[in-house]
């Protein structure tokens, strides 16, 4: 996102946010205790309403920043947008509510707390779609359009010219491109290559260009050397869209160490703050489950000591988090066989090893209930990515690059890959391929929320599933 050019757009959003606010809250008094149309009751001087409004003034642009509603988005629906407000709104709500009990003067009425959420959500919400509409109106009649030029027309330069075109709130205007391997009229999304990198002074100047992109592979270093000279003499904003993203990317980032500008490639989410409320989570969870599954445990372990001779409990080394090894912990389902053959080989349909009591077990995912221990211990969470044997780590880190992202969070019990299908054998590479997507999409769009939809989806539909055996 180029925040410059969004500055003013944003400034106008939170500015139209906190009087909309501060409008439903006002008007919300007026509709309790003015219209009649709710039970009658003593009606508090409006004064004490008023004082809520700087308090409204704060709240609301601080709450929306931490739920992101003034960062720019692109390719987002109006209806996720819809969803984001409710979500920041009831939230703000809730934090207003909550210091309207330390002021003592008053006790402010509920029923205008209800009035207000919903009158601040639809406002609010009315506003963006206005909003939308007038950007678009302006963009597509030109007004405000700042006329740009990419130099580089490969797979980086194209990535760009998608994203200019899906944010139009930026009212950057692609005029073409620069290249030195394409023939000038040669067309590319739509645009044509203006000519190569020697010509870019005179196209700046025939175009009418104010921005310049450059999305040049790494390989061509000097002949960004050479560009970077030759823009020195010209007066539009330059601009790098480093293909090194593309290359490696988990949650990349762009942030200042100390003055010196540092790419982070792949960086996991769940850190700080998130980390906590995600230990507080699994803590919470996994011991509820611990108790609440006692007596189903001791009616299985018994159940599997009459199965076939042998240990309860089957553990197995697992790599967690940062690739630390650790103990997994299951109800044994198989008969007893050699350590080594139990690492190497996965459970196949029909597997002749399985008990009967384990099919059942396999088939429900009993068999993973003593897997609470290994969350309680901090070692694996509820949700997360599930461990593989560590044969199975060490053939596929070799063959897929993003194999061992799935490693930056703790393990789980239950994961996106799994209510989503990917789960049992994986004999094809394929398999794997599918069931590593799924992990790295939970790790980029981790949320505590996310964790509550997969464990719901996993009650309902991940504890019986055609492909565990």
């Amino acid at each position: 996102m180029l925040k410059k050019h969004a500055q003013i757009l944003i400034g106008c959003i939170r500015f139209t946010d906190v009087i909309l606010a501060m409008a439903a809250w006002l008007l919300s008094y007026v509709l309790r205790f003015r219209t009649g149309w709710f039970l009658p009751a003593d009606v508090p001087p409006i004064r004490y309403y008023f004082f809520v409004l700087p308090v409204v003034a704060v709240v609301w642009p601080v709450v929306f920043d931490i739920f992101q509603m003034y960062t720019p988005k692109r390719n987002i629906s109006l209806w996720q947008e819809f969803f984001q407000i409710i979500k920041a709104t009831f939230m703000a709500i809730l934090v207003l509510l909550s210091l309207s009990f330390f002021y003592r003067d008053h006790v402010y009425s509920r029923l205008v707390f209800v009035l207000f959420f919903l009158l601040s959500l639809c406002l609010i919400f009315l506003d963006r779609i206005l909003l939308r509409k007038l950007l678009r109106f302006l963009r597509v009649r030109g007004y405000n359009l700042k006329h740009v030029l990419i130099v580089g027309a490969g797979e980086t330069g194209q990535r760009l010219a998608q994203k200019i075109a899906d944010s139009t709130w930026t009212g950057f205007s692609l005029i073409g491109w620069i290249d030195d391997y394409l023939k000038p009229g040669d067309t590319i999304c739509g645009k044509e290559i203006l000519g190569n990198c020697a010509m870019t002074g005179e196209i700046i100047d025939r175009y009418k260009i104010e921005q310049v992109f450059i999305a040049l592979p790494i390989r061509a270093y000097q002949r960004l050397a050479y560009l970077l000279k030759k823009l020195e003499q010209e007066t539009v904003d330059v601009r790098i869209a480093p293909n090194i993203y593309q290359a490696l990317t988990l949650n990349a980032s762009i942030e200042d160490f100390d003055g010196m500008p540092i790419i982070n490639l792949t960086e996991s989410p769940i850190y700080g703050w998130n980390r906590v409320l995600k230990r507080i989570f699994d803590i919470v969870v996994s011991a509820f489950a611990l108790v609440l599954t006692a007596p189903l445990m001791a009616v299985l372990t018994a159940l599997v000591r009459m199965s076939s001779p042998g240990p309860v409990f089957f553990r197995q080394k697992r790599y967690g988090i940062a690739g630390k090894e650790f103990y997994v912990y299951k109800l044994r389902s198989m008969v007893v066989t050699e350590q080594d053959v139990a690492d190497k080989l996965q459970a196949k349909r029909e597997d002749g090893r399985i008990t009967p009591v384990g099919r059942f077990l396999r088939r429900t995912s009993l068999d993973e209930l003593p897997q609470l221990y290994n969350v309680l211990r901090g070692q694996m969470s509820i949700v997360g990515p599930r461990p593989h044997p560590l044969y199975l780590d060490e053939k596929h880190r070799l063959l897929l690059e993003t194999y061992m992202w799935r490693y930056k969070v703790k393990p789980g019990i239950t994961g996106w890959a799994q209510v989503n299908g990917w789960r049992g054998e994986t004999d094809t590479l394929e398999k794997m391929k599918k069931r590593i997507e799924h992990d790295i999409y939970y790790i980029e769009h981790w949320s505590l929320w996310f964790d509550l939809k997969i464990l719901w989806l996993t009650v309902w539909k991940g504890l019986l599933n055609k492909n565990a055996y």
